[in-house]
């Protein structure tokens, strides 16, 4: 394999991917050979990112034209119900090819390796398919996980999202006006990240999302019925024990605030605050959509694929 793999971008113009190309233009071995936008065609990618100082192009590239491109690994930022006619053209053309998909298309296919590196980086086995948990799946699973053996019941998820969350294209949830002084729930069941963390923790889990007005960050509170009374000190601990050596998971004793963790790359654990008995437990958590809900993982999931350091170009 290659000691500098190349890599490419589907949906490079979305807010994600803006974060992916950072994080690849700091990447000490990947080659970042292309980035694919409709909306962007012709444009420099220096002139729209930062981070990068190469003279390459956005391109207008279809599912035939990325499969010939003979990269080593190809990450589609793409909306849920995109990807198939990427993945359908690279398994048939250059089936070795990594590809780290964003979307919700593949993360229900066992198939797939579904990566969530703290929780999951031990059933990774050199898997060519990635399927990238959500950003609210991701909250969820970090502050559930710890607790999943003594829980009496589904835990109940509020998660709050900043706008970006709901991507580039115009809607009412990524309307700055209509979000002015106002909070947003929608799809309060049955959501795709509900049905995500219910089919990987293996309990059901209920889950009522909202948008606010704040651009980037989550908060997830999630609510806790314990099958039998725990300290608040024993819960903490479980926490530290679980995430230990985990350098982009922060146990802390105080309630995380999303303010404190925008444009960083890990998550903030906290609150631990108990109901009387001991038998419930609120904990909330925080990350940045943008990074570990989507980008930040993406590269550890692509250093994992490719052997080297997972936290390579992710600032810890």
């Amino acid at each position: 394999m290659s000691t500098s793999p190349t890599l490419g971008i589907v949906g490079a113009r979305g807010h994600t991917g803006a974060e992916l190309i950072r994080l690849v233009a700091a990447h000490p071995q990947f080659t970042l050979a292309f980035v694919s936008s409709r909306e962007l065609d012709g444009q420099r990618v220096a002139d729209h990112s930062d981070a990068y100082a190469g003279e390459l192009r956005y391109e207008n590239l279809d599912a035939t034209a990325v499969a010939a491109k003979g990269v080593d690994a190809v990450v589609l930022a793409l909306p849920n119900g995109k990807a198939a006619p990427y993945v359908e053209a690279l398994d048939a053309a250059a089936p070795s090819t990594r590809i780290v998909d964003l979307s919700a298309d593949y993360r229900f296919d066992s198939r797939w390796y579904y990566g969530l590196p703290e929780l999951t980086r031990g059933r990774y086995a050199g898997q060519a398919r990635i399927s990238n948990p959500g950003c609210y799946a991701t909250a969820m699973q970090l502050a559930i996980a710890p607790l999943l053996d003594v829980l009496a019941g589904p835990p109940q998820c509020f998660g709050v999202s900043g706008y970006s969350g709901a991507g580039t294209t115009p809607s009412d949830k990524n309307d700055p006006e209509l979000l002015r002084d106002n909070l947003m729930p929608y799809a309060l069941t049955d959501h795709m990240h509900e049905r995500e963390v219910s089919a990987q923790l293996g309990v059901p889990v209920e889950f009522m999302p909202h948008v606010a007005p704040h651009f980037r960050g989550i908060t997830m509170t999630v609510n806790l019925w314990l099958s039998q009374p725990i300290t608040r000190d024993a819960v903490i601990a479980r926490y530290r024990e679980r995430y230990a050596g985990e350098r982009l998971v922060e146990v802390i004793d105080e309630v995380p605030w999303v303010s404190r963790i925008a444009n960083r790359h890990g998550v903030q654990i906290g609150a631990f605050t108990m109901a009387p008995g001991n038998r419930r437990v609120v904990v909330v958590a925080t990350l940045d959509n943008l990074l570990k809900g989507a980008a930040t993982q993406a590269m550890q999931n692509l250093n994992l694929a490719f052997g080297f350091d997972e936290l390579n170009a992710i600032p810890a």
